[in-house]
């Protein structure tokens, strides 16, 4: 098996600091292969006992995607209601979805049990099926900066409201809902660190 070179790992590094969550994107589509490619691309993500639950949703219906925008612009109406007095100025300014920009648009759901990996690992941690879908997202996310992409994570929606949206089994769950299209700017500096909401610190460590 090829080995990547010792060089990598700096422009690995360089991908991470890219690895932006982008709510600005340019209209321009992407191309369907593009697409099409860096979505087969979470297949090679980890999962707990090879379950793969992973389940993605592409939504093109202009209608299922209304919907969806009608419970963002609920939820975070809501959200800036109960944010502390003092931040809600500042919460307000903040642009905090891509929905009615991006190009392409994903509902990801984790498998309620899948009969793949026939259980293994997941018995004491059933949650390690919904952790699978988030590395399977990180893996597309960081494909997708790869190749000049970005990715957009909405988390301010209520899941039982896109599970309807989307009409999906029911026994998946919702996971994450994911903007995807060529981004208005590249910045390796969070945007909202660059909006003054929060700065990243360095990540706790414990030695015991």
């Amino acid at each position: 098996m090829d080995r990547l070179p010792p060089h990598a790992l700096p422009e690995f590094e360089t991908l991470l600091r890219l690895r932006r969550d982008v709510r600005r994107f340019r209209p321009e589509r992407l191309p369907d292969d593009l697409t099409a490619h860096l979505l087969s691309l979470t297949a090679l993500a980890p999962s707990v006992g090879l379950s793969q639950p992973t389940r993605l949703v592409l939504v093109d219906d202009p209608a299922r995607r209304e919907a969806v925008r009608q419970d963002f612009r609920r939820r975070n109406a809501e959200a800036l209601v109960r944010t502390a007095p003092e931040r809600q100025a500042a919460y307000a300014r903040l642009k905090l979805s891509g929905l009615e920009e991006a190009p392409v648009q994903i509902g990801v759901f984790a498998a309620g049990d899948p009969p793949q990996g026939h259980g293994l690992g997941r018995r004491t941690m059933p949650e390690t099926l919904d952790h699978s879908a988030v590395l399977a997202i990180h893996t597309l996310w960081l494909a997708a900066r790869a190749a000049g992409v970005g990715l957009g994570w909405v988390s301010i929606l209520d899941p039982a409201a896109v599970h309807a949206a989307l009409d999906v089994p029911a026994d998946w769950r919702f996971v994450a809902y994911l903007c995807l299209g060529w981004p208005v700017e590249d910045s390796d500096v969070p945007e909202l660190e660059r909006a003054g909401w929060e700065s990243r610190r360095p990540a706790v460590i414990l030695r015991r």
